[in-house]
């Protein structure tokens, strides 16, 4: 299982947000959003093979009892069936951040779904390849109900401009179960000012909406820098 990073650092988005937590990113993604902040995880993926036990090895050098498998996407890899196994048996709670795109059947306490919205991919004149998979794969709304029905869960969207908000409503009419509650949008943005920015618009629309507005802590509290 080819491994980015392992870290231990605090939870900056989401209903864990300021959970202290370990991190295992995973390198390898079938999207290429332009966006992505860890593009050493999918665009230019780095790291290396770490066999299950050594990753739990690691895991459990730090007093923490959350994880959080991510990536790139931590659903590409059969492997992480075994290793969330480990991890569960030893009493770790176990978060898989995922685009949606796929299905294990893995053991997780919160599956963290951000489903990629249609203006996400990349510039198709310049990665003429990339943007047609991604905007054929980022969507699969039959994987998003599994997803949906079997696992405690968030739905977390990347929103960077106004106008995606009504794809999001219309991508929801899809899935009815949804409670507002569980439908987090957090800005697009890798600096605090244009988080902030995107957030005095952001903000109000969720409450309208009944939806979650969800800053990204993680960028506030040490800014867009690796092992955070």
């Amino acid at each position: 299982m080819k491994i980015a990073e392992i870290y231990k650092s605090v939870q900056g988005e989401g209903m864990l947000t300021c959970t202290p937590s370990v991190f295992v990113r995973v390198s390898g993604c079938n999207l290429r959003c332009w966006f992505c902040d860890t593009p050493y995880a999918s665009w230019i993926p780095e790291g290396n093979d770490y066999a299950v036990d050594e990753i739990v090895a690691q895991v459990e050098e730090w007093d923490c009892r959350h994880v959080v498998l991510t990536g790139g996407e931590p659903m590409l890899f059969g492997e992480l069936l075994p290793l969330a196994e480990q991890l569960d048996s030893r009493g770790w709670h176990i978060t898989v951040e995922t685009a949606g795109t796929l299905h294990l059947p893995v053991l997780c306490d919160l599956m963290s779904i951000s489903p990629k919205l249609s203006g996400s991919g990349p510039d198709p004149a310049e990665y003429p390849h990339w943007s047609r998979r991604h905007r054929r794969e980022r969507y699969q709304v039959d994987v998003l109900h599994r997803l949906i029905a079997e696992y405690n869960y968030q739905l977390k969207f990347v929103v960077d401009r106004i106008e995606e908000l009504a794809e999001i409503e219309s991508l929801l009419t899809h899935f009815p179960e949804v409670s507002g509650e569980r439908v987090l949008l957090m800005p697009q943005g890798t600096a605090v000012d244009p988080l902030q920015q995107r957030a005095t618009w952001l903000a109000p629309a969720c409450h309208q909406r009944g939806w979650t507005f969800c800053p990204r802590r993680q960028i506030e509290w040490f800014g867009p820098v690796r092992g955070t």
